[in-house]
Formats: C-alpha cells, structure tokens, sequence
C-alpha cells in the first residue's frame, strides 16, 4: 500500500483514551487550517465505534464551529444518545484547546427491504478517458508561487478526475455546477464502515468551490475567506471507496457571504450511494465589512 494512503488510514485509526473519548492527529493539506473532511471522517469513526457492526451509517449532519489547529490533536467525545429496535443515535464533539470546534449527530440503521428508487446518473465520460488532476496541476503550477506548487501537487491519498477541468489558478466564470470522478489511491480493508468514513472525508472536497464557480473565485486567492459551515451526509447504499464514484455537484444559491452546495455520489454501474449538502462561508474581502466567521 502506498505510503500516503496508509498515513491517510493511520489518520482515520483514532486512538482510544477511554470509554467514548478518542484522540485523533492532523495532517497539514496545505489550508488556513485542518481539512474539514478530517474532521468529518474521524467524528464519524468515533461514532461507528460505539455501535454495533450491523448497523452502518446511514446519515449525518454537522457543524463547524471553530478553525482546527493543524499542530494540535482533536479529541472526540461520543455521547450515546439513543439504541433503538433499528435505529442508533450519536452525538460527536470535536475539541481542541478546551473548545470544541465541531459538532456531529449521525444516525445508524440496520439493513431491511423497503421501497425502491434513485436519481438517474448525469451521462459523462468514464475516468480512463479523463486526465487525473494531479497530472493537470503539473500544467497549471509552471507559473505559479511555490506555495501554490506544493498545495496543487501535494500527494494525495486520493484520485481526483474532473469531468470539465478548471485551472483554479485562473479562475474565470462557469455555471455553478459539475463533475469529478474520485476513489482511494490504492486498495482499502474490507470493511463496510472505513469504506463509509472514507466517503464522508472524501466528500468535503470541491464541494464549497461549486458556490464560487459563477463568480470566477476561489479559496485560493487571497482576498477571499472559505469555511464549511455545516455538512450533511445520507448514505443510500452499499459502496466500496476504492472504486471509482462520480460526485455531480451543483449549487442553487449563493447570498449574504454564503453559499449552498450539494452533490450525488454514484457508483459506476450508475448506482446512487450517497447525497451532501453543504453550506460555506464564502467571503470576497473587498465587498464585506466583516473579518471574523
């Protein structure tokens, strides 16, 4: 396995302190502070280890409160807040520095028959026909700072394919929406729950740049300010997260230094497997008087 991926699984592998306290780590991705995927993925992993294996997520919903500090371990608390007949509730707190920093309720829910029916998948090209974005950015970082080289082209344990790629370093307008294929760079452990915490770190990524797209900005630039507010997460059905998944975004809305951004996770038989919903702070500097989330 490829040293990034592992030090990815490591990331996910929290520590255990006690009973439903658990320490993770973080890992610099080159933001203003910690990736909030990471955050996601670990409070999801500390929630599944505090119920039963045969009930997998099935959703979450999240808010994040506080900047994380890259340098500083984030310790989860689980509260068990409920095991019914087919349903199990968890709330997550996320703390550093005595603050806490995120807040999560996931919900858990054993498999049983019920109605069936999905959205269609959008009709785009298959991953081997599309360049990754890594071999993109080697293109598109030729003129660019050096810090900019390093957060573009920072190995990753993931392969990102967009469908209509963008060069974020010349942003220009585009409709507010898109497509990009995405799986683990190597094989993943057979086991159901990682493969759900690794969709639900996965899924934070070009979610919020969807809200920016029409007004040819990005995170990248300077004068402007970009925060996941919340997140919410449904998993539909079965996944492995080492296979391609194509991630359909768009963003209905975009007011007040905010925008909404959601997408459809499928599998490539055209399976849908999950949804997200995510509101960001999306601040152009020069318009707003405000300086603090």
């Amino acid at each position: 396995m490829a040293t990034v991926l592992q030090d990815f699984l490591n990331l996910l592998d929290l520590e255990y302190l006690e009973d439903n306290l658990f320490r993770g780590e973080s890992r610099d991705l080159g933001g203003r502070s910690v990736f909030g995927g990471q955050v996601l993925g670990q409070a999801l992993v500390a929630a599944t280890r505090t119920v039963n294996a045969d009930r997998p997520p099935n959703s979450l919903h999240a808010y994040f409160l506080r900047p994380g500090d890259m340098e500083a371990p984030i310790v989860y608390d689980v509260e068990r807040s409920r095991d019914g007949g087919s349903f199990s509730w968890r709330r997550v707190k996320a703390i550093q520095h005595g603050q806490q920093i995120f807040s999560m309720m996931a919900s858990f829910h054993i498999d049983e028959p019920g109605f069936e029916h999905q959205a269609t998948m959008p009709d785009v090209p298959p991953p081997e026909e599309l360049v990754d974005q890594q071999t993109l950015a080697k293109e598109w970082v030729k003129s660019a700072t050096s810090r900019h080289q390093t957060f573009l082209t920072r190995a990753s344990a993931f392969e990102f394919r967009p469908v209509n790629p963008t060069n974020p370093l010349q942003p220009e307008p585009r409709p507010p929406s898109g497509s990009v294929w995405f799986k683990a760079s190597g094989v993943l452990p057979d086991d159901p729950m990682l493969h759900r915490c690794v969709l639900a770190y996965a899924s934070d990524y070009n979610l919020l740049g969807t809200s920016t797209r029409p007004h040819g900005r990005n995170f990248l630039q300077p004068d402007m300010i970009v925060a996941s507010l919340d997140h919410a997460l449904w998993f539909h059905r079965p996944l492995r997260a080492d296979d391609w998944l194509l991630y359909h975004l768009d963003s209905p809305s975009a007011q007040g230094a905010r925008g909404i951004a959601r997408g459809l996770i499928f599998n490539r038989a055209g399976t849908l497997v999950a949804s997200v919903a995510q509101e960001g702070l999306i601040r152009d500097t020069r318009l707003s008087t405000s300086s603090t989330a």
